[in-house]
């Protein structure tokens, strides 16, 4: 190591410093009880919770296509498009946000990223509960949604 330039050492020094300033922190969050996210920016099971129990999103898939779905407190979903309208329910599981419909086998699970203040991103991960709990796959962006009450700040395309 002193071979190297200082600059280099010094940036070597601050990166292991960061580490065991990350591990500290994760283990102190773990001993109090505090939630702990795999990833930075997905929601959270009780920010999911808390963000659409009792409300209702307008959204667009990447092809377009608009819809409109409503989360009920207990449990039940309603999804619409231009070409249908099926009821089912919605739950999370695992830290994803998952809508399951009676008729359509089209449901699926999700993480969420709120990317601004009244805009929600969903990657698809699993098409079961017991999928996303056991197999979920990579997160494939999927749709964007709002609470339609207020103006949407979505931008165009995906955040990420």
């Amino acid at each position: 190591m002193l071979g190297l330039p200082l600059e280099f050492r010094e940036s070597l020094k601050m990166r292991r410093w960061f580490m065991r300033c990350k591990a500290v922190a994760f283990g102190a969050a773990l001993a109090i009880g505090l939630p702990v996210l795999a990833e930075p920016g997905w929601m959270s099971e009780a920010e999911l919770l808390a963000t659409f129990t009792g409300r209702s999103i307008d959204g667009h898939y990447e092809d377009g296509d608009t819809f409109h779905e409503s989360y009920a407190a207990d449990g039940a979903v309603l999804y619409r498009d231009a070409r249908r309208a099926s009821g089912g329910r919605w739950s999370v599981q695992t830290g994803t946000f998952c809508t399951i419909y009676d008729d359509d086998p089209a449901g699926g699970c999700y993480r969420v990223r709120q990317v601004s203040g009244n805009c929600f991103e969903f990657y698809f991960v699993a098409r079961t509960e017991i999928q996303a709990k056991r197999d979920p796959r990579k997160p494939a962006w999927t749709a964007r949604g709002w609470f339609p009450e207020k103006p949407s700040t979505c931008a165009a395309g995906e955040s990420v």
